[in-house]
Protein backbone atom coordinates (compact mmCIF):
# COMPACT_ATOMS: atom_id res chain seq x y z
CA UNK A 1 0.00 0.00 0.00
CA UNK A 2 2.60 2.36 0.51
CA UNK A 3 5.99 1.46 -1.26
CA UNK A 4 7.35 -1.48 -3.76
CA UNK A 5 9.09 -4.39 -2.43
CA UNK A 6 12.39 -3.85 -1.15
CA UNK A 7 14.95 -5.95 -2.55
CA UNK A 8 18.48 -5.89 -1.31
CA UNK A 9 21.86 -7.27 -2.66
CA UNK A 10 23.62 -9.33 0.34
CA UNK A 11 27.33 -9.13 0.56
CA UNK A 12 28.87 -10.45 3.86
CA UNK A 13 29.30 -6.98 5.47
CA UNK A 14 25.37 -6.83 5.61
CA UNK A 15 25.25 -10.72 6.73
CA UNK A 16 28.04 -10.02 9.29
CA UNK A 17 25.57 -6.96 10.64
CA UNK A 18 22.64 -8.62 10.51
CA UNK A 19 24.80 -11.48 12.74
CA UNK A 20 25.96 -8.92 14.95
CA UNK A 21 22.57 -7.19 15.78
CA UNK A 22 20.73 -10.85 16.88
CA UNK A 23 23.47 -11.65 19.04
CA UNK A 24 23.08 -8.21 21.31
CA UNK A 25 19.33 -9.02 21.06
CA UNK A 26 20.25 -12.33 22.66
CA UNK A 27 22.79 -11.05 24.75
CA UNK A 28 20.53 -7.94 25.99
CA UNK A 29 17.17 -9.30 26.39
CA UNK A 30 14.42 -6.55 26.12
CA UNK A 31 16.37 -4.16 24.61
CA UNK A 32 15.71 -2.90 20.81
CA UNK A 33 17.97 -3.75 18.45
CA UNK A 34 18.01 -2.17 14.84
CA UNK A 35 20.10 -1.33 11.89
CA UNK A 36 19.94 2.12 10.70
CA UNK A 37 22.00 3.58 7.91
CA UNK A 38 24.29 0.75 8.12
CA UNK A 39 24.72 1.46 11.88
CA UNK A 40 23.63 -1.03 14.59
CA UNK A 41 21.05 0.81 17.13
CA UNK A 42 20.56 -0.56 20.70
CA UNK A 43 17.91 1.11 22.77
CA UNK A 44 17.14 0.10 26.51
CA UNK A 45 13.92 -1.30 27.41
CA UNK A 46 11.22 1.48 27.34
CA UNK A 47 9.98 2.86 30.75
CA UNK A 48 6.22 2.73 32.22
CA UNK A 49 5.32 5.92 30.41
CA UNK A 50 6.32 5.05 27.14
CA UNK A 51 3.96 1.68 27.59
CA UNK A 52 1.67 4.10 28.64
CA UNK A 53 1.53 6.54 25.85
CA UNK A 54 1.30 3.12 23.88
CA UNK A 55 -1.57 1.85 25.32
CA UNK A 56 -3.57 5.42 24.99
CA UNK A 57 -2.52 5.51 21.48
CA UNK A 58 -3.76 1.94 20.71
CA UNK A 59 -7.32 2.77 22.29
CA UNK A 60 -8.43 5.25 19.45
CA UNK A 61 -6.92 2.85 16.76
CA UNK A 62 -8.73 -0.19 18.30
CA UNK A 63 -12.11 1.72 18.50
CA UNK A 64 -11.98 2.58 14.93
CA UNK A 65 -11.66 -0.71 13.86
CA UNK A 66 -8.50 -1.02 12.46
CA UNK A 67 -7.80 -4.33 13.94
CA UNK A 68 -9.79 -6.66 11.99
CA UNK A 69 -9.90 -8.15 8.11
CA UNK A 70 -9.12 -5.68 6.30
CA UNK A 71 -5.97 -3.99 8.84
CA UNK A 72 -4.68 -5.20 11.96
CA UNK A 73 -2.80 -2.49 14.66
CA UNK A 74 0.97 -3.92 16.16
CA UNK A 75 3.57 -3.18 18.21
CA UNK A 76 7.02 -3.96 17.65
CA UNK A 77 7.02 -5.21 13.75
CA UNK A 78 10.13 -5.27 12.05
CA UNK A 79 10.43 -3.44 9.11
CA UNK A 80 12.42 -3.96 6.22
CA UNK A 81 14.50 -0.69 4.68
CA UNK A 82 15.51 0.30 1.89
CA UNK A 83 18.38 2.54 2.74
CA UNK A 84 21.04 0.22 3.56
CA UNK A 85 21.75 -3.86 2.34
CA UNK A 86 20.89 -4.71 6.12
CA UNK A 87 18.62 -1.76 7.45
CA UNK A 88 15.52 -2.56 9.28
CA UNK A 89 13.31 -0.57 12.33
CA UNK A 90 11.28 -2.05 14.92
CA UNK A 91 8.63 0.99 15.08
CA UNK A 92 6.91 0.74 18.48
CA UNK A 93 3.56 0.91 16.53
CA UNK A 94 2.17 0.46 13.24
CA UNK A 95 -0.98 -0.37 10.93
CA UNK A 96 -0.46 -2.77 8.71
CA UNK A 97 -2.48 -4.55 5.67
CA UNK A 98 -3.95 -7.62 7.58
CA UNK A 99 -1.89 -9.97 4.71
CA UNK A 100 1.25 -8.37 5.88
CA UNK A 101 2.06 -11.95 6.54
CA UNK A 102 2.56 -12.64 2.76
CA UNK A 103 5.33 -9.69 2.84
CA UNK A 104 7.85 -11.57 5.51
CA UNK A 105 11.61 -10.74 4.18
CA UNK A 106 14.34 -11.25 6.22
CA UNK A 107 15.36 -11.32 9.71
CA UNK A 108 11.78 -11.48 11.35
CA UNK A 109 11.03 -8.24 9.13
CA UNK A 110 8.31 -7.36 6.49
CA UNK A 111 8.78 -5.27 3.47
CA UNK A 112 7.31 -1.53 3.58
CA UNK A 113 4.70 -2.11 1.09
CA UNK A 114 2.62 -3.54 3.78
CA UNK A 115 2.86 -0.51 6.35
CA UNK A 116 0.15 2.19 6.31
CA UNK A 117 1.63 3.84 9.62
CA UNK A 118 4.49 4.00 11.62
CA UNK A 119 4.68 5.56 15.09
CA UNK A 120 7.42 6.24 17.59
CA UNK A 121 7.48 7.16 21.30
CA UNK A 122 10.51 9.50 21.74
CA UNK A 123 12.93 7.96 24.51
CA UNK A 124 16.56 8.44 25.28
CA UNK A 125 17.50 7.96 21.34
CA UNK A 126 14.80 10.56 20.59
CA UNK A 127 17.33 11.85 17.59
CA UNK A 128 16.78 8.36 15.80
CA UNK A 129 13.30 9.21 15.95
CA UNK A 130 13.20 12.80 15.00
CA UNK A 131 15.86 12.90 12.23
CA UNK A 132 17.26 9.40 11.43
CA UNK A 133 13.92 7.21 11.19
CA UNK A 134 12.54 10.46 8.86
CA UNK A 135 14.85 10.03 6.31
CA UNK A 136 14.56 6.21 6.57
CA UNK A 137 10.68 5.96 6.85
CA UNK A 138 10.16 8.47 4.39
CA UNK A 139 12.30 6.83 1.67
CA UNK A 140 10.21 3.25 2.36
CA UNK A 141 7.62 5.13 1.21
CA UNK A 142 5.51 5.37 4.78
CA UNK A 143 2.81 7.27 3.98
CA UNK A 144 2.47 8.45 7.41
CA UNK A 145 4.82 8.65 10.43
CA UNK A 146 3.78 9.84 13.71
CA UNK A 147 5.76 11.05 16.70
CA UNK A 148 4.93 11.49 20.06
CA UNK A 149 7.95 13.70 21.25
CA UNK A 150 8.74 13.23 24.75
CA UNK A 151 11.73 15.35 24.61
CA UNK A 152 10.02 18.51 23.08
CA UNK A 153 6.74 17.90 24.34
CA UNK A 154 4.92 17.50 20.95
CA UNK A 155 3.14 15.26 18.74
CA UNK A 156 4.61 15.38 15.15
CA UNK A 157 2.44 14.24 12.34
CA UNK A 158 4.44 13.57 8.78
CA UNK A 159 2.85 12.52 5.23
CA UNK A 160 3.13 12.42 1.74
CA UNK A 161 6.79 10.96 1.78
CA UNK A 162 9.06 12.46 -0.79
CA UNK A 163 12.39 11.28 -1.11
CA UNK A 164 14.77 11.82 2.21
CA UNK A 165 11.86 13.86 4.04
CA UNK A 166 7.90 14.37 4.20
CA UNK A 167 6.10 16.98 2.17
CA UNK A 168 3.92 17.37 5.22
CA UNK A 169 5.41 17.69 8.66
CA UNK A 170 3.00 19.61 11.40
CA UNK A 171 3.47 20.08 14.77
CA UNK A 172 0.50 19.49 17.21
CA UNK A 173 1.11 21.38 21.24
CA UNK A 174 -0.96 20.04 24.22
CA UNK A 175 -4.53 21.42 23.86
CA UNK A 176 -4.59 20.48 19.92
CA UNK A 177 -5.86 16.87 18.32
CA UNK A 178 -4.77 15.67 14.91
CA UNK A 179 -7.14 13.91 12.56
CA UNK A 180 -5.14 11.11 10.79
CA UNK A 181 -5.37 10.69 7.17
CA UNK A 182 -8.16 8.47 5.50
CA UNK A 183 -5.60 6.04 3.93
CA UNK A 184 -5.10 4.38 6.82
CA UNK A 185 -8.37 2.65 6.50
CA UNK A 186 -10.31 4.86 9.42
CA UNK A 187 -11.23 8.40 10.70
CA UNK A 188 -9.12 8.90 14.02
CA UNK A 189 -8.00 11.55 15.96
CA UNK A 190 -5.73 11.56 18.70
CA UNK A 191 -5.48 14.58 21.69
CA UNK A 192 -1.65 15.53 21.50
CA UNK A 193 -1.86 16.10 25.63
CA UNK A 194 -3.48 13.40 26.47
CA UNK A 195 -0.51 11.21 24.53
CA UNK A 196 1.93 13.44 25.93
CA UNK A 197 1.07 13.34 29.71
CA UNK A 198 0.28 9.53 29.42
CA UNK A 199 3.88 9.16 28.35
CA UNK A 200 4.79 11.25 31.60
CA UNK A 201 5.18 14.77 29.84
CA UNK A 202 4.29 17.89 32.23
CA UNK A 203 1.69 19.51 30.61
CA UNK A 204 1.51 23.57 31.60
CA UNK A 205 -2.20 23.87 31.89
CA UNK A 206 -5.74 22.90 29.65
CA UNK A 207 -4.96 26.35 27.64
CA UNK A 208 -1.26 25.24 26.59
CA UNK A 209 -0.98 25.36 22.96
CA UNK A 210 2.61 25.77 21.59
Amino acid sequence: MSAAAVEHPHDDDSYTLLRAANRIMEQLPGHRVEILEGNIIVAPPADGPHASALTTLMIPFLAAGLHGEESEVLQSLGLWLPTGPADYAVPDLAVVDADYANHETENNCYEPVCFRLVLEVTSSNHSNDLKTKVRAYAQAGIPVYVIVDRKNVRVHLLTDPVGEGYDSHTLYAPGRQLTLPDSIGAKVTLDAGALLEAGGCRIAGPDATG
